[in-house]
């Protein structure tokens, strides 16, 4: 009589060691994306807390600085003075005439400030350099004091980031942080700030902008665009009505 044979089960059969020490190095790596994700969860948390508390810090400040010129306009008005306001630190230029007929100084110097194309602008730090430069270009370009209205508006809606020499749209906080975090500029709300207040680090920030590409403004340019503003045109420095042009621009 042959002998009767069986299936062995699944405890008798012997597991490959290669086989258990995959399921070990596996089991081993979930458990370490595990944790990573949580303390990335955790870091995620802690920096949203710090934007919203430096957004909140920002608005005080803004707030302050609105409320402390109001309060010199009162008592210039209350002692019969007038009441002059600080010069500007910053201006936001934007090329008008394109390629043909320019002279190759005013030329160099739209390429300096970064203006290659029509309806391009960029943030400027207002020095003495940079005055002279811009009345050189006078004609090419128009330029003025934006508020921070408008400095946001621009950066919101029309702001994109450099990098490696691509033109990135700014769709989350983690690509301003990734190029200008080492200078404690984390998010947007910091990138307008450092703009707005012209603080240290300025020219990095700026830097890591794309030259702005704005439309045609709503309604159109003046009849007579290429003289200056003062005159009826649109050329020249437009001092704080440049706001109300990067509305109609944007």
């Amino acid at each position: 009589m042959a002998p009767s044979t069986s299936v062995p089960t699944v405890e008798q059969i012997a597991v490959p060691e290669t086989l258990l020490k995959k399921r070990r190095t596996n089991e081993a790596t979930r458990e370490a994306k595990l944790a990573a994700a949580a303390e990335a969860r955790k870091a995620q948390q802690a920096k949203r807390k710090t934007i919203f508390k430096r957004a909140d810090e920002y608005v005080k400040e803004y707030v302050a600085q609105e409320k402390e010129e109001i309060r010199l306009k009162r008592e210039a008005r209350k002692t019969g003075d007038f009441y002059v306001p600080a010069q500007p630190k910053v201006y936001f230029v934007v090329r008008l005439k394109g390629i043909s007929k320019i002279a190759p100084k005013p030329k160099k110097i739209l390429q300096l400030l970064r203006l290659l194309q029509i309806n391009n602008g960029v943030f400027v730090r207002v020095t003495k350099a940079t005055e002279q430069m811009l009345r050189l270009v006078e004609p090419y370009i128009t330029y003025g004091e934006p508020n921070l209205k408008a400095i946001r508006e621009l950066v919101y809606k029309r702001g994109y980031a450099k990098a490696d020499g691509q033109r990135l749209p700014i769709s989350d906080n983690q690509i301003i942080e990734k190029l200008l975090g080492k200078y404690g500029i984390i998010c947007i709300e910091d990138l307008v700030h450092e703009i707005a207040t012209v603080g240290p680090n300025f020219k990095q920030a700026t830097s890591a902008l794309w030259p702005f590409k704005l439309s045609n403004p709503t309604g159109g340019w003046r009849p007579r665009k290429f003289i200056g503003y003062v005159e009826g045109g649109d050329t020249g420095n437009r001092e704080k009505h440049i706001s109300k042009l990067i509305h109609q621009m944007v």
